[in-house]
């Protein structure tokens, strides 16, 4: 998916600062996707306090959406650097096409991951047979030392697992589980430690969720409430109880209730999270990775690590596709695509300075 903002912000994004060992809430931001008839998004990452999770540094949740009211998704091709796509569907179906000559459609269940290294365009519709599309939106950063590789594309089916009340599909990396059983995970390409796994809880279900401690994750709630719980460190105090004996709580320590479209921070240390559905059924998708170190700068659709190497980027964009100069350049041609190509925003007047 493309950032269609008209004035998207240049971020200079440093790695995250100290971390609370409380669960931390962090609410979206809507997005309008271009157009009188626009499908809104809610943004999660990256906002002001939370640029990452793990090498996660983009996360866009959408729908139900009523295709027939909207228009559903028509996002034009469109450049990437820098980072990996990752698609992944509640509801509906998607047709992706892209520069490397990939056409693939992404269903409920299935996971369309496309690595866009030093430079890629890709364009993604809704298909006319979806009614109703639902969905998440998740971009990856490639570190320093592979965010060059050539571009390609990979999709992949989950396999559904059984986690005490809970059934889980793994779309990246690998949960732990059970001390020594083996890990179960996905097969898709990934250039740090990451895990990405949809989560799915009956009304009043419960599911202890394996983590590795080494890395920090995200819970973003795509039907909720849910209630969230993690222990105390060896050198905290436990001042989430969860005694039931007042409402849920919002956030209390190591316990927090999260809303619809809310995404819940859990810092490394952790071995494991206590899910529970305290209403209805609950769904959620639950990321994490290692944290990732490294200072980098996002502007619309480009990730690079410096203001210049980002201008120039968008001046090949608007050069090679855009004007049509050189249709072989590092972006390439979305073949098949009935439409012209999505062209940049203008760059910010001033150069961008850190924000934290």
């Amino acid at each position: 998916m493309s950032n269609l903002e008209k004035d998207p912000l240049e971020l200079v994004c440093a790695p995250d600062g100290p971390q609370s060992p409380a669960v931390q809430v962090l609410t979206p931001r809507e997005v309008p996707l271009g157009g009188p008839r626009a499908m809104n998004v809610r943004r999660t990452l990256p906002q002001r306090g939370r640029t990452t999770i793990g090498a996660w540094c983009f996360a866009d949740h959408y729908g139900p959406d009523d295709v027939g009211a909207t228009g559903g998704m028509v996002v034009p091709p469109h450049p990437h650097t820098g980072l990996q796509t990752v698609s992944w569907l509640f509801e509906g179906e998607i047709e992706h096409r892209d520069s490397t000559g990939s056409h693939e459609m992404v269903r409920p269940g299935e996971v369309n991951l496309m690595t866009a290294g030093r430079g890629i365009s890709h364009s993604e519709v809704s298909t006319p047979a979806t009614t109703m599309l639902h969905g998440v939106q998740l971009w990856v950063v490639l570190p320093d030392a592979s965010r060059n590789v050539p571009p390609f594309f990979e999709h992949a089916e989950t396999t559904p697992v059984t986690i005490d009340d809970a059934t889980v599909r793994v779309f990246a990396g690998s949960l732990p589980r059970d001390g020594n059983d083996p890990d179960h995970g996905s097969s898709v390409a990934l250039f740090s430690p990451l895990v990405g796994a949809q989560i799915e809880l009956p009304a009043g279900g419960e599911a202890w969720i394996d983590l590795d401690p080494a890395f920090e994750h995200g819970v973003l709630v795509d039907r909720g409430p849910v209630r969230v719980a993690i222990a105390a460190l060896d050198d905290e105090s436990d001042d989430g109880d969860g005694d039931g004996d007042a409402d849920p709580l919002r956030v209390a320590g190591h316990v927090a209730t999260l809303e619809w479209s809310e995404l819940g921070y859990l810092p490394i240390g952790h071995e494991g999270v206590r899910l529970t559905a305290t209403a209805g059924p609950v769904r959620v998708l639950l990321i994490g990775g290692a944290p990732f170190g490294e200072e980098i700068v996002m502007w619309w659709n480009f990730i690079g690590r410096g203001h210049d190497e980002v201008a120039e980027f968008r001046r090949q964009w608007q050069a090679d596709v855009i004007g049509r100069d050189n249709p072989d350049g590092r972006f390439g041609i979305v073949s098949g695509y009935d439409g012209p190509a999505l062209p940049a925003p203008e760059l910010p007047t001033v150069r961008l300075k850190p924000r934290h």
